[in-house]
């Protein structure tokens, strides 16, 4: 450690994927929660319904219930029936329908006994008790069977489902009130460097505040992990490897900063002591030093320390990971298309990702250097230039995949 190495054989974007993807082992804890905190958790358990939904024979239109035959011959002249009681949603009628007769209904309402249709009330004129009929309607029209949304014994929901906030309310139609989920995966973020310092705290010669624990805490919390802000570690190699140590309870370690090749950098020699270092270095710019490795089957991931590096290996390598640990679904990126404000020439040999604003339309790269915070504040996402691709000219449509 007493000079600088160089990078070992780089590993290529896809083969670095591969490998973390290989070790992030989805979670097996489960917890039982309160559904009105369920949305965006992931099922642990199929969810089966005990009841049927509706409950009872409801009608789907205000108007009147009625026996359907009645109806019928309001094909060719108006029919009128007799008003015999009216029924309203949450209520109940003890109300039994004879021929001849109708009564006043209410969307949701429970269908009195031996009504088997109802008549929308569009379809009717009344005169104090008596209800002239202008349309036929056939047996079932405008009415939700018992069991016709969903049937006792149904399962609603399976194992590994995502419950969005229509899910939540499909689980609460079942009169449910807690459900079995899978727990948020911890993740602890480590940042390192003699030359960081925590935000609040004063800035010393050569010092800059810490940005990267910061930006992958917010990344990995939206992306379904329980975050331990661990806080700065310095150049020093039993503090670094006793941080380390100290976060084996977590899922996934996340390192920020000490994967490079500089004369302090340590964090390489100590994950070698502690476990299994399966890369250092990836075929990409920005974030050529990031590293991949497992200590006690813990997968650790370590981040460049330069902002714009470390941003957008967040969402290249950081994101799919803590997904798959967590069981969510894997992610989509979202893209859209633009035309390039000016012309850019890819880095030679390296698959190289490209930090651009986009704004009416246009993409202007934002792009300075790895350690420019402006590259990372003002980027709405970015381009990607492969590996063989020596230059895009100005105006040439591009995909851009967006951050959020």
């Amino acid at each position: 450690m007493n000079s600088m190495s160089p990078f070992r054989l780089l590993v290529s974007h896809e083969d670095a994927e591969r490998i973390i993807l290989n070790h992030c082992r989805p979670i097996e804890v489960t917890e039982r929660i309160e559904i009105h905190r369920a949305a965006g958790r992931v099922l642990a358990q199929n969810v089966v319904a005990k009841d049927n939904v509706p409950p009872f024979d409801r009608a789907a239109m205000d108007g009147y219930a009625v026996i359907a035959e009645d109806t019928f011959a309001a094909a060719d002249r108006q029919v009128e029936l007799r008003v015999v009681g009216e029924v309203h949603a949450g209520e109940t009628t003890d109300i039994e329908l004879k021929h001849g007769t109708c009564v006043q209904i209410a969307t949701g309402a429970p269908l009195p006994t031996g009504a088997d249709a109802v008549v929308m009330v569009e379809f009717t004129e009344r005169s104090e008790d008596v209800v002239t009929v202008t349309r036929p309607v056939y047996p079932g029209a405008n009415i939700s069977r018992a069991g016709e949304d969903i049937k006792r014994g149904d399962v609603v929901l399976y194992t590994n489902t995502l419950l969005t906030p229509a899910r939540v309310g499909a689980i609460a139609a079942l009169g449910l009130t807690h459900v079995e989920v899978y727990v948020r995966p911890k993740v602890t973020v480590i940042a390192t460097g003699r030359e960081i310092v925590a935000p609040g705290e004063e800035l010393g010669r050569g010092q800059i505040y810490d940005v990267n624990s910061y930006t992958l805490s917010a990344i990995l919390t939206q992306n379904g992990a329980e975050v331990f802000r661990h806080g700065v570690v310095t150049d020093d190699y039993d503090a670094l490897r006793s941080a380390i140590q100290g976060a084996m309870e977590s899922d996934m370690v996340v390192l920020s900063g000490g994967s490079s090749v500089g004369e302090k950098d340590m964090m390489v020699d100590v994950l070698e002591e502690l476990g299994t270092v399966h890369f250092h270095g990836v075929q990409i710019k920005p974030g050529k030093p990031t590293l991949f490795a497992t200590v006690n089957d813990t997968p650790i991931i370590g981040m460049p320390g330069y902002p714009t590096s470390c941003l957008s290996n967040a969402y290249i390598f950081l994101v799919p990971a803590v997904r798959q640990i967590a069981r969510l679904p894997v992610r989509a990126p979202r893209t859209t298309t633009a035309r390039l404000a000016k012309r850019v020439v890819s880095a030679s040999g390296r698959k190289q990702f490209l930090t651009v604003r986009v704004e009416d339309g246009v993409a202007h790269p934002v792009y300075k250097t790895s350690g420019a915070i402006t590259s990372m504040s003002q980027a709405d996402g970015y381009i990607m230039l492969p590996v063989n691709l020596d230059v895009i000219e100005e105006g040439e449509e591009v995909d851009v995949v967006l951050f959020d």
